[in-house]
Order: C-alpha cells, then sequence, then structure tokens
C-alpha cells in the first residue's frame, strides 16, 4: 500500500512536471499584470493628460496614379505582410494579447497612446510606466526571461548567444535555450513568407521579384543575408518593402536582437535623381575623416545608392514611439564592405515633421536673426547624410574584439546614431566645400542641425537617438558651440560649432575603433542625459503645445487600394 501511494504520488509529480514543460511560458508583461483587476480596466498612472496629446496625426499618402493594376495589387499584398510583422513586433516588445490588452483599456485617448506605444510604457520618456497593473518594462523586452542577468547570458553556454535571429528562453530546470525566431512564430512567418511570393509574381522588375522571393525564404530559414544582397542590387522598381527583423534597438540589455518591422514605399523618381551622384563620394570622404588613420582602414562600398520615397505603411519596431524619417540598410557587416548600403529617405513624412515640428520648435528657441537659416532643404540633407554617414567610419574593431556591435552591447546603437549625426553634418561641410551641394549656405545646415537637436533629445532617453542627441548637446555646450541669450534664445556659433564637430567625430570614431565599452559607457553617464537647463527648455516647447512627433492614418483604404 505504501508503495502504491509513493508510486501514485510520483507519477503526480511527473504529470506536474509534463504539464509545466508543455504550457507556453508566461510572457514578462502577463506576469506583472497577473494581479491586476481585470475587471476595473488599466487605468491611467503617473501620467498628465496632456502628454496624450504629444503626437500629431498625419495621414500616409501618395500619388499612384503612375502604377498600373498589378502593382497597386502588390502594394496590397505588401501591407498585409506589413501587418503580420506589426502583430510580431507587439509580441517582442510586449508580450500580451494586443486586443484584449487595449480593450482592457477604457479611456480612448489612453487606449490610443497605448497602441502607440506598443504597451504600457511611454518610448519618448524613458519607457515609464503610465498604466495601472504593470512594473518597469525589463530591458531585454521579450527576448529574453525576465529575470535574466547579462553575466548570466554572458557566462553561459548557450547555441546562438548573441544572435540576431533567435529568442533566449528558460526551460523547466532554469537552464537557458534559444529559439530561432522561424520556429518561435512559424505560423505568422509561414504566412508572411506567402504573401511576399504572391507579390513577387505580380512585380514586372526581375531583381524586385527575385528580392521579394529571398525575403520569404529568410523569414522562414531565419538567413537573410542573400536577401539583403539582392535587396541592394535592387535599384530601379517604383515599389520597395524594407520587412523583416531589422533592428536591435528594442533589445536593450544587449543590443544583439532584431525586432520586426515594415515600410510600405513608393519612389520619388524626381528627388531620387537629384540624389543619385552623392554615393560616390563615400571612398573619398573615407580618407579625409578627422581620426588617426587606423580608424578609417576600412574602405566603404561605392555601389550605395541614395533615393527619395514616399512611405506609405509602417508597421512593428519603425511605427512604435517617434517614427523613423530615413533608413540605412542592410545592418549586416559584410553586405555594407562588399556592397554598400541603401539609403532611403522618407520625403513625405520628413515634410511633416519639419513643417509641424521643427519650424515651431526654431520659432521658440532659436534667435530670430537664425531662423531664416531654417530651411527644408538643411533637414533633408541633414537627415539624409545621417544615413549615409553610417557608411563611414569603421565596422570591426582594430582591438581584436570583434564588430563594434559586439564589443559595445547596448552601447552600440546610441554611439553609432551619435556617429551618423555628427559625420553626416561633417559631410555635408565637406561637400559645400567642393560646390557638389549647391542649395543653401553652411549657416543653413548648422542652424538647422542644431535645431534639430531639440527635436530628436525630445525622444527620450530609452532611445538611442535621443541618447545620441543628448551626448552631442552636452558634448557643443562644453565646446561653446552656441551660446544663450537673456531670453533664453540659441544662437550657433559657425566657426566653435565646426571645431566641436570635428573634436567630437573624432572621439566616437575612436571609441568605435577601440571597442572601449567603459569609455563609452562613462562617456553616456557624463553627457547622455538631459540637464536642467535643457528640460526647462523642453518643457518650454511642450507648454507650447508642439507635437513630440507623429502618427499615422494609414492603410489600404487610406490609399484607396
Amino acid at each position: 500500500m505504501k508503495r502504491a501511494i509513493l508510486s501514485t504520488a510520483v507519477m503526480l509529480a511527473c504529470s506536474v512536471m509534463l504539464s509545466a514543460c508543455s504550457e507556453p511560458q508566461q510572457t514578462n508583461a502577463e506576469s506583472q499584470a497577473q494581479s491586476h483587476q481585470a475587471s476595473e480596466g488599466y487605468q491611467l498612472q503617473d501620467l498628465s493628460p496632456e502628454r496624450l496629446d504629444i503626437y500629431t496625426q498625419v495621414t500616409l499618402n501618395s500619388d499612384l496614379s503612375h502604377l498600373n493594376d498589378n502593382q497597386k495589387k502588390m502594394l496590397g499584398l505588401l501591407i498585409d505582410a506589413s501587418k503580420i510583422m506589426d502583430e510580431l513586433f507587439w509580441k517582442q516588445a510586449f508580450g500580451m494579447d494586443k486586443t484584449a490588452f487595449l480593450a482592457n483599456i477604457q479611456d480612448p485617448k489612453v487606449r490610443q497612446f497605448a497602441d502607440i506605444n506598443y504597451g504600457p510604457w511611454d518610448r519618448l520618456n524613458g519607457d515609464k510606466v503610465f498604466l495601472s497593473g504593470f512594473a518597469a518594462k525589463t530591458p531585454g523586452a521579450e527576448f529574453y526571461p525576465s529575470d535574466i542577468s547579462k553575466d548570466e547570458l554572458n557566462q553561459a553556454d548557450v547555441k546562438d548567444k548573441a544572435g540576431l535571429y533567435s529568442l533566449i528562453k528558460r526551460d523547466a530546470q532554469g537552464q537557458l535555450y534559444s529559439v530561432p525566431y522561424s520556429e518561435a512564430y512559424q505560423a505568422e512567418l509561414n504566412t508572411a513568407a506567402q504573401l511576399l511570393r504572391d507579390a513577387s509574381k505580380l512585380a514586372v522588375d526581375k531583381q524586385f521579384s527575385k528580392y521579394l522571393n529571398l525575403r520569404a525564404d529568410a523569414l522562414v530559414n531565419n538567413s537573410y543575408q542573400a536577401s539583403d544582397f539582392a535587396w541592394m542590387d535592387m535599384k530601379n522598381n517604383p515599389i520597395d518593402v524594407v520587412i523583416g527583423p531589422i533592428e536591435t534597438y528594442e533589445d536593450q540589455l544587449f543590443g544583439y536582437r532584431t525586432a520586426f518591422e515594415s515600410y510600405v514605399l513608393v519612389k520619388d523618381m524626381a528627388w531620387s535623381e537629384r540624389l543619385a551622384k552623392f554615393a560616390a563620394f563615400l571612398p573619398e570622404l573615407q580618407q579625409g575623416l578627422p581620426v588617426d588613420a587606423k580608424y578609417k582602414q576600412e574602405v566603404p562600398g561605392s555601389d550605395a545608392d541614395l533615393n527619395a520615397y514616399d512611405v506609405i505603411y509602417y508597421a512593428g519596431h519603425s511605427n512604435a514611439g517617434s517614427k523613423t524619417i530615413a533608413i540605412n540598410l542592410p545592418n549586416d557587416e559584410a553586405v555594407q564592405l562588399q556592397k554598400g548600403t541603401r539609403r532611403l529617405q522618407l520625403k513625405n513624412a520628413m515634410q511633416a515633421k519639419f513643417d509641424k515640428i521643427l519650424v515651431p520648435i526654431a520659432e521658440q528657441l532659436i534667435v530670430p536673426e537664425q531662423r531664416k537659416h531654417i530651411t527644408f532643404d538643411a533637414f533633408f540633407a541633414n537627415t539624409m547624410f545621417h544615413e549615409v554617414a553610417h557608411g563611414l567610419g569603421i565596422k570591426n574593431t582594430i582591438t581584436g574584439q570583434g564588430t563594434v556591435r559586439q564589443s559595445l552591447q547596448e552601447h552600440a546603437s546610441a554611439l553609432e546614431e551619435g556617429k551618423a549625426d555628427i559625420l553626416g553634418l561633417y559631410m555635408v561641410e565637406q561637400l559645400l566645400n567642393k560646390g557638389e551641394i549647391t542649395e543653401g549656405t553652411l549657416e543653413d545646415y548648422y542652424v538647422t542641425f542644431m535645431a534639430g537637436i531639440f527635436r530628436s533629445v525630445r525622444f527620450g532617453a530609452s532611445s538611442a537617438h535621443g541618447k545620441a542627441n543628448m551626448i552631442r548637446f552636452n558634448f557643443f555646450k562644453q565646446e561653446g558651440a552656441f551660446s544663450k541669450n537673456a531670453d533664453g534664445l540659441y544662437a550657433v556659433d559657425m566657426a566653435k560649432m565646426g571645431a566641436a564637430m570635428e573634436k567630437l567625430s573624432n572621439l566616437i570614431l575612436t571609441l568605435q575603433g577601440d571597442g572601449d565599452y567603459q569609455k563609452v559607457d562613462q562617456l553616456l553617464a557624463t553627457h547622455g542625459d538631459i540637464k536642467a537647463e535643457l528640460q526647462a527648455d523642453l518643457d518650454k516647447l511642450a507648454a507650447a503645445n508642439i507635437p513630440v512627433d507623429v502618427t499615422f492614418k494609414q492603410g489600404k483604404a487610406v490609399l484607396g487600394l
């Protein structure tokens, strides 16, 4: 009898263990919210109602009259595939079911704010919690177990530890293991892949058709490099799509893992023709960088191109919080060194931010005599050359620590964005001096760049772009690149701005080449935050009801598809 009871107990214990192993692992967000009373709904907490109005809505539209019926059908398929990327990003960033989560928020404005932020954390305010029932966002989002530490993963023997396209999970015994995206999200990715294949059948351009098929393959086999090379070769199609797991910003624990996103794009042929000549200057500009020769020994690919597009659909990471207005891809260092990158300027979204945000900021914070230097051409060029400048500098450390991205871990994105900003301005100066840029004066670009810092720094400390802007603002202040008058208005000092630009360029390129994590960590600690004086200026912008960013009315119905 005793033996039978023991046997039954063992069977029950095994049953419990098997059950625990077979059940889906609870997401970080579900774990946080499990004690919340669903009947109460999620309530706004620690957030002023005015904060809900920081986004202004823009309709994403474009003239599609030059496209044939098959091309318009293709756009519809690409938007459908993009919606799947949106669903997957919700899983990666938040984990809870989107529909159930949003349905549990009664106030429509709060619900919209949560939708824009892809969860209960304010992306433009350091991921601060704004809904009841939730704790702080885990730095690793849903890429890792919520209780993981950096040391634990660094010391663990895990396949694909630093993988771009895998999740880290914990088994019933507490051991870490990895799961490829193609397995973790198999059903969704199979559907998205089929939509891309269907779209490829409608493509007249053979290179675009090849890219769509290879990208479909990548979604289901977890190998993206072939499709990246194909995308680099795809130059002439009037339609484009950037889709898949791409940027690593959402992984604030290590900066390893990529998040799903998508952009559906229609090419602006006239503007693209204006930009085509600039990519050829990359090798020459690389050699002229203000840094020791060993930090510019890599030769950037010259097969890069610059083009302008209307973006007609954002999804996933690209649609969360602040919206991207220019793209520089692929991120694969091997593709960059062999082929370069493609730089896509999202002209309609850029124009909206210039009109609705940058010009009003200048009226509040720039001295009247310099406001005439705030121009769309300068804003467009500064943004464009930011993307071009990602191709400059160094991708692999000179100290044998692997790639810059691997050695600087979670700090890599912020420093890379800082590099692109400052070297973009350097490129503008050099091309103006060579007579290759003929629109405007250097003062236009410097003053517009200064106003742009105030625009981007409002994206907050949780954003790589925001951190990069804080570093630059505090460094420029330290170097006297601008002054502030008795009325609290800023004026750019042209000579000191140029000197500060060269000094900061040298610093960032050296830190990247050395792969010096500790020095980058120190730079962020001293220069990567918003000081009291700057916060007062940002409060002034908020009081003037200037939007922080845009949100989109978009989709097939908007486009008449």
